[in-house]
């Protein structure tokens, strides 16, 4: 169990109340939870999984496994494997080790290892040498750590494009989409009352400027009405001051690697805006 507050009275009053009514030891301030390592320096934390990627990388040893500058080929397409599955059941473990470093602390490799997961029921040689790769990178890598620093700020969002049948109305499905996300989690802070209330505004950061007009525009002139409403919803976000919507370059669109592979000049930009860095 892992006890959090900014208050350490808070934290030994917890632990009391837990030791009275359970059989508990205290191991102190957090080293490594559940294959995670935790540094803090100041104001600093930092999460590293190495050991855990080294005992990924020992266990498919068998791959040859080459190092890589990038976890996916942007050449390669993935696509449905017409015949028999090869070694599935390895296949989904490489799968599972992966995604777990993914949700911990590499979201570098989110796009990979969700295309990679589609093909878990039958996986063909051309998967296998995709598994090879994101695991070639995270040798290359393994010494990078997500690191949280102290910020004034409370939540960042990116909008990013949905499948529809036309950008306009792509656009404002995913902004009313992480708008109503940027919603739940600034009032959940809010119950929290770690920040002072009242909350700064979310910047939701934009990279179409087309996109920016229409949500300072009052009016939605449009003929779709499910997008009108949407309209409506994300103009009631920014008035009453819940997002603001910032616009940013392409290049620096951190919502990229997410969703499309990178070249490894970018690879390495995106990999260092979102908080990894090497021990």
């Amino acid at each position: 169990m892992l006890i959090i507050n900014t208050d350490l009275e808070g934290i030994f009053e917890t632990k009391k109340y837990l030791s009275s009514n359970f059989k508990m030891k205290d191991l102190g301030e957090v080293d490594t939870i559940l294959g995670i390592k935790v540094k803090r320096i100041g104001s600093q934390i930092s999460l590293s999984q190495s050991h855990y990627i080294e005992k990924i990388l020992t266990k498919f040893q068998h791959l040859n496994i080459k190092e890589f500058n990038t976890p996916f080929d942007s050449c390669v397409k993935l696509g449905a494997n017409s015949g028999r599955a090869v070694a599935q059941l390895e296949y989904a473990s490489a799968i599972g080790n992966m995604m777990y470093a993914m949700h911990c602390t590499r979201p570098d490799i989110a796009l990979v290892v969700s295309k990679l997961s589609q093909h878990t029921i039958n996986p063909c040689v051309e998967h296998w040498k995709a598994i090879s790769r994101v695991l070639g990178y995270l040798k290359r890598t393994c010494t990078l750590e997500l690191t949280y620093m102290s910020s004034s700020g409370i939540l960042e969002g990116k909008r990013q494009t949905c499948i529809a049948h036309s950008t306009k109305e792509a656009e404002f499905i995913a902004l009313a989409a992480a708008g109503k996300e940027a919603e739940w989690i600034r009032d959940l802070l809010s119950d929290i009352r770690l920040w002072n209330v009242p909350m700064p505004s979310i910047p939701m950061y934009c990279d179409s400027e087309a996109t920016l007009s229409k949500v300072y525009s009052v009016v939605y002139n449009g003929k779709s009405r499910h997008i009108g409403l949407r309209h409506n919803y994300v103009r009631q976000l920014f008035e009453n001051g819940t997002i603001k919507v910032v616009f940013v370059k392409s290049s620096k669109n951190l919502a990229d690697p997410l969703t499309k592979p990178l070249t490894r000049d970018l690879v390495g930009i995106t990999t260092r805006d979102m908080g990894l860095k090497p021990q």
